[in-house]
């Protein structure tokens, strides 16, 4: 079944915040996030709040137009 999520993404000094739509399991949601990526669909905005080492992605499902706190992807390093 296809859910709505607000994805997160900071690393380098960049943020991302965007949704998308997706099976609800963690190939799905990284299929949808690269699938935008690919299209070039998503905006980085530079933070220099963020410290140089920051690296990660969030997403929480949004349900009736309400986000509601799920899941942090592990934090892994990106080669």
């Amino acid at each position: 079944m296809m859910k709505k999520f607000r994805v997160q993404i900071k690393a380098y000094q960049h943020k991302a915040d965007f949704d998308i739509e997706a099976l609800d399991t963690a190939i799905g949601i990284e299929h949808a996030i690269l699938d935008k990526i690919g299209k070039k669909d998503i905006s980085f905005v530079e933070d220099r709040h963020l410290q140089k080492n920051v690296r990660y992605i969030t997403y929480e499902e949004i349900v009736n137009g309400i986000q509601s706190h799920q899941e942090s992807l592990p934090q892994e390093k990106i080669a």
